[in-house]
């Protein structure tokens, strides 16, 4: 028999959830996120047709569709259940417009249901209240994709013709691209200057020490540079040694620190990166798992409020859930008088939404550590610190400042400390700050001695501080995403598909958990920023999302919008098209000079342009088939070229290592007593351990990457050569973990199983308890590598009786049959996924190939193997020459601008 009631929600983890929630009259199935999409060429948004939209069904999405068709039969309503935002309402509405399309029973009601946590009670009161999809929100999804997809496919193509190896951009990519190489250009202007300061260390009538710093000289003021020389500092402790010294006036403050609000989807993001050192995306994936259920008992429940959110806010049930058991726990002085009432500030906030929040603030971590991962308990330890602590008293931090002066008052030393007088949240969270230099100076929780104003402080000690200012910090992902969230550039759920897009085009890399741009990336950068200025400015791009959240809200018309953008746009496309090769190397020549040529103490950068090789030709910027590399002028009569290369930050003009000089001594090894070197082989540079006894070859390890030569010193090379290190030993199986690199890159290993380290740790300094925990997360394949082949069988293919396997590798997991890999969606538990989603997965992934060569190429694989090597050479003669002669044939087909939909676009969700 039929249910009466059939459900719609993205996933099927979440499906199962609601399922058990509901009664046997409600049957809930899950669409698998979008069921349609912009079709995957040129000419799905039209903008002469007043930007009529064109969709198509996604391939493996029609066996849900039919699967919710034929549990619509003898239904009375579709009740469409998806995700609080945007993007769930576009999702239902897409769901809708098919389900329309098939002809739905006249009988059939239709509702749109919204709950912010997936719970029993929150799933059956969201039934109870049901409202119609909303279209204002369904509107500015349509807004923006249609922006999206305008830009991607107008754009992109420009860049292909014009500046070769440029893959795609994007409205909010191009954007956060141009942030990442303006800062790396601001630190390669960066001039350092020198600076000192003087710090003394009195004695008390009482014998207690305190350390001070010089702030008055000659009676003035000493600023930052005022001792700029090492003559101007040594002067200055030579008249504080001269003088003596009396105490002054004591000044006391109380300060009150209150605790910061629970987390949006943005904060989230950055106090994860900052604490937890997850990138933006695994933080998005661990938050939906927890979002969506974990089974607790036999009960699948959700842990978290829903994490797409700007909403600081907390419901008045879990304001009053929290205080009390802020009251059980901590004691009733850590309850604030009254409630703590967050207000977002943002104009553009994720409507109705609550901030993120544990679902039940008394599931402590410690009572979930048996059900959840290690990944998924720091995260949910995260959050519920973050939130409990919001509604928790203050802290009183008490600090005290004296002046130690000399008789004349010509010379002052300053000393200050502070100390909590009552911790309030801090007993359970404090928030970190986004870069380590932000810090510098605080006290932190020192106490000054006790000190009787007027008293002589005798000075026992003083030395000078040679200090130099240090340049701008390169982006992390916690400072990009706050960066981006205060231009009101893009939306904080699309930060981390930003992210992943930005390193997926090769624009960008991660250096030690900050971003460095690639050549490639600052040519783009440079290229938009010549040509299509207005595009790529801070002010336009937030305006434009401030457009954009006036159509949420039904303050204007999405297609006005559109209209507005495409007017001024296409024309400076068009435009761009006109432009002649020597135009843009010319422009990209100027704006990148500096970077590529070491400019003179004057700034010009002439004199690095000068060619060693004919000796008057001038090198410049310059494009070829396969990218951008540097040229002599005096081309075809002097044809030097090289590739390009970046000055490096070990002085003006570049360390030693960056010009070249290779093999660089750094030092001995104190066990061997051998040299250590720096050196340039025909794969890269790598460090060597002595030369070598005669017929053996020595001891070399190549940089990692992200390492630059420049920052090679010997205890660097040291740990380099020392790969693979022994970290410990496992605490449960006793097996000894090592840590080393190989051709996948960094690995853990345990006994004959390797498991992939992940970008966020370092194999240099990763230890026992982080070793273990990465481990663990791997799963319990049992040897082979993780990423790198492997996997467990899942069963045999129903056409070839071949094996399907499942595996995890660099990009996530995935299914294999013979050579074709299909990735795991994120909706899919890999742990769970069936022999029917694999072959799923896996002709989903043939038939998006298409005619591919790759694809083509795997029938005759087949047929050799069945026949005498004759035939089978003379079958594979012709093969070999068909794709090729295809290839040359399809250069201007339609077949970039479908790549180009996933490039181009910035995956612009809610």
């Amino acid at each position: 028999m039929a249910a009466s009631n059939v459900v719609v929600v993205e996933s099927p983890a979440k499906a199962k959830t609601i399922n058990k929630y509901l009664g046997s009259d409600y049957r809930v199935l899950a669409s698998f996120g979008h069921v349609r999409d912009l079709e995957s060429k040129d000419g799905a948004v039209l903008p002469d047709d007043d930007f009529a939209m064109r969709w198509e069904v996604d391939a493996r999405a029609k066996k849900r569709i039919d699967d919710i068709a034929d549990a619509l039969k003898g239904a009375k309503k579709l009740i469409l259940a998806t995700d609080p935002d945007r993007e769930g309402e576009a999702i239902s509405w897409h769901l809708w417009e098919v389900l329309k399309r098939r002809k739905l029973p006249a009988n059939i009601a239709t509702e749109r249901v919204v709950f912010n946590e997936i719970t029993k009670s929150a799933v059956t009161s969201a039934m109870k209240a049901p409202r119609q999809i909303d279209t204002d929100l369904v509107d500015a999804y349509l807004a923006r994709r249609a922006l999206d997809y305008l830009v991607g496919f107008t754009l992109s193509p420009v860049l292909w013709r014009k500046l070769p190896g440029a893959k795609s951009a994007g409205r909010v990519q191009s954007v956060a691209l141009r942030l990442v190489c303006e800062r790396e250009a601001e630190i390669e202007a960066f001039r350092s200057e020198e600076y000192w300061t003087v710090d003394g260390r009195f004695l008390t009538p009482r014998g207690d020490t305190l350390s001070a710093r010089l702030t008055r000289l000659d009676g003035k003021r000493l600023d930052k540079f005022t001792l700029g020389k090492q003559d101007d500092a040594q002067r200055a402790v030579e008249a504080a040694r001269a003088a003596r010294y009396t105490v002054g006036e004591i000044e006391r403050k109380t300060k009150t620190q209150n605790p910061a609000p629970p987390f949006t989807t943005s904060t989230l993001q950055q106090e994860a990166s900052r604490k937890l050192r997850f990138g933006a995306s695994r933080t998005m994936q661990l938050a939906q798992k927890l979002y969506e259920g974990i089974d607790l008992g036999g009960e699948t429940v959700g842990l978290i409020t829903y994490m797409r959110t700007d909403s600081i806010s907390l419901s008045q049930e879990a304001i009053g859930a929290l205080r009390d058991m802020i009251d059980e726990r901590f004691g009733g002085n850590y309850v604030p008088d009254k409630p703590r009432l967050y207000k977002t500030k943002a104009k553009n906030a994720q409507e109705a939404h609550e901030a993120i929040r544990p679902t039940d603030v008394t599931r402590t971590p410690d009572s979930l550590r048996h059900a959840l991962d290690a990944d998924l308990l720091r995260l949910y330890e995260l959050i519920w610190k973050r939130t409990v602590a919001c509604q928790m008293a203050s802290a009183l931090i008490d600090q005290a400042g004296v002046d130690l002066e000399s008789q004349d008052k010509k010379l002052a030393f300053r000393a200050t400390g502070s100390v909590i007088r009552f911790d309030g949240f801090l007993k359970l969270y404090f928030e970190t700050r986004d870069d380590p230099a932000d810090e510098e100076g605080e006290e932190g929780d020192r106490r000054l001695p006790h000190l009787i104003e007027g008293e002589e402080a005798k000075l026992d000690e003083v030395k000078p501080d040679q200090h130099f200012t240090q340049p701008p910090p390169r982006y992390t992902e916690a400072s990009l995403v706050k960066k981006m969230e205060e231009l009101g550039i893009g939306r904080p759920s699309t930060y981390a598909s930003i992210l992943k897009v930005l390193q997926d085009r090769e624009y960008v890399r991660l250096d030690q958990r900050r971003f460095v741009p690639e050549d490639r990336g600052r040519l783009v950068t440079a290229f938009l920023e010549t040509f299509f200025r207005r595009y790529v400015e801070y002010d336009f791009t937030a305006e434009m999302e401030n457009e954009l959240d006036e159509v949420s809200g039904g303050r204007a018309d999405w297609k006005q919008v559109l209209r507005n953008f495409w007017t001024a746009f296409h024309p400076a496309t068009e435009e761009a098209k006109q432009l002649s090769g020597v135009d843009v190397r010319q422009k990209i020549d100027e704006a990148l000079g500096p970077h590529f040529f070491p400019p003179d103490a004057e700034g010009s950068t002439e004199g690095a342009r000068r060619c060693t090789a004919c000796g008057n030709g001038r090198l410049s910027l310059n494009f070829g088939r396969f990218g951008a590399f540097i040229a002599c002028s005096n081309y075809p009569e002097c044809r030097y070229t090289r590739p390009l290369e970046v000055r490096g930050e070990g002085g003006e003009n570049g360390s030693e290592a960056d010009a070249g000089d290779y093999p660089k001594e750094l030092g001995t090894d104190p066990e061997t007593g051998l040299p250590v070197s720096l050196r340039k082989g025909p794969y890269g540079i790598y460090v060597q351990l002595g030369e070598g006894a005669k017929g053996t070859k020595p001891k070399r390890a190549s940089l990692m990457k992200g390492q630059e030569p420049a920052d090679i010193t010997l205890a660097v090379a040291l740990r380099l050569l020392a790969l693979p290190r022994d970290i410990g030993a496992h605490p449960e199986t006793g097996e000894l973990i090592q840590a080393g690199v190989g051709r996948f890159g960094p690995y853990l290993k345990l006994g004959p199983r390797y498991v992939n380290l992940t970008p966020e740790d370092n194999v240099l300094e990763i230890g026992i308890n982080r070793a273990v925990e990465v481990i663990a997360q791997a799963g319990d394949r049992k040897g082979g590598r993780a990423g790198a082949g492997g996997g467990r069988a899942l069963g045999d293919h129903p056409q070839d009786g071949k094996p399907i396997t499942v595996g995890s590798g660099r990009y996530g997991p995935y299914v294999k049959h013979g050579s074709v890999y299909a990735t795991i969606p994120k909706d899919i538990d890999p742990g769970s996924v069936t022999v029917a989603e694999a072959v799923e997965l896996l002709a989903a992934k043939r038939a998006k190939s298409g005619d591919a060569a790759p694809a083509k190429a795997k029938a005759p694989a087949k047929a050799k193997t069945a026949k005498p090597k004759a035939a089978a050479d003379g079958e594979a003669k012709p093969k070999a020459k068909a794709p090729a002669k295809a290839k040359a044939a399809a250069k201007p087909k339609a077949a970039k601008p479908k790549a180009a939909a996933k490039k181009a676009d910035d995956g612009q969700k809610g």
